[in-house]
């Protein structure tokens, strides 16, 4: 009996196999803090949504879409993006990247941070193929479009405070416009997107930041912090004006009473003078 060796592919490799970093630096110095401010507002929506706790949040990570030599050529990374109902962890190990073929559920949103004009953000290029076989890097907006199909796809050009968002319907994205506040509403998460002036980690200027579905804000855990310090100050100086009334009530009580005592005490000694005068003033009550 002859035995013919076949020759199996390899596996396709894991978050663990592939690279977490193209070696570049982080364009600028908001990249970072507006990730970071957009994490911590949305926890508590996603907690709502993931009581399992079975979501990720990608933060300047790599998304794996294809097999490449080098492998960075077939991945892209969102500055910002969710993806609903996987694991946080993966065999309890820190995610370094994610792997598309391997967990085969595409983002919900990813959100990109651009730093110059935005041309590399909205690349729609496609993957094309050269007659020796070499393939071209496609463009980001074409990956996020046609291959991955990321439902919210958000440009936020830093330099012009200018934001666009993106919805993959009829197999394309189409341009949203804001609604009557100027956010742009993500319904399946049940939040609005739009830009916040305020001061965050010593930087003053726009942010990108989530409101609930009736315009409020949904704030940052520091925030949350200082309402509440405000509430508890606000009810300590509720107490403090209550106590105040209550004393002042018993105060005005205590003047009450002397003044009712005082007025016994005159009427006494009126009726004693009386006496002593030979008026009776019981008997003349009584007649």
């Amino acid at each position: 009996m002859t035995t013919t060796k076949i020759d199996v592919p390899p596996p396709f490799p894991d978050h663990t196999q592939l690279p977490e970093s193209d070696g570049t630096f982080v364009k600028n110095f908001q990249e970072h803090p507006q990730s970071l401010i957009l994490t911590d507002s949305i926890g508590s929506v996603l907690q709502q949504l993931h009581p399992d706790g079975q979501y990720a949040i990608g933060q300047d990570c790599g998304i794996y879409w294809r097999e490449t030599k080098p492998p960075e050529k077939g991945a892209e990374a969102p500055d910002w993006f969710y993806v609903p109902n996987v694991p946080p962890l993966l065999n309890g190990e820190i995610r370094r990247s994610y792997v598309l073929w391997r967990e085969l559920i595409a983002p919900m949103i990813a959100l990109e941070f651009a730093s110059g004009n935005g041309d590399e953000e909205r690349d729609a290029t496609p993957l094309s193929v050269s007659p020796e076989g070499e393939t071209t890097k496609p463009g980001k907006f074409w990956v996020y479009e046609r291959i991955i199909r990321i439902p919210y796809y958000a440009i936020y050009e830093i330099k012009t405070s200018q934001l666009e968002v993106y919805h993959w319907r009829d197999f394309s994205y189409q341009k949203i416009s804001p609604n009557e506040r100027g956010h742009y509403p993500i319904p399946p998460l049940g939040v609005e997107l739009g830009l916040w002036q305020g001061t965050y980690q010593n930087q003053t200027q726009r942010w990108l930041r989530w409101w609930d579905s009736e315009g409020n804000l949904l704030l940052i855990g520091e925030e949350r912090a200082q309402l509440e310090r405000q509430r508890a100050e606000q009810e300590s100086r509720r107490a403090e004006q209550e106590h105040q009334r209550a004393e002042q009530e018993h105060q005005r009580a205590e003047q009450e009473s002397r003044r009712a005592e005082q007025a016994e005490q005159k009427a006494t000694r009126l009726a004693q003078r009386l006496k002593a005068m030979g008026i009776d003033t019981d008997t003349e009550e009584g007649e």
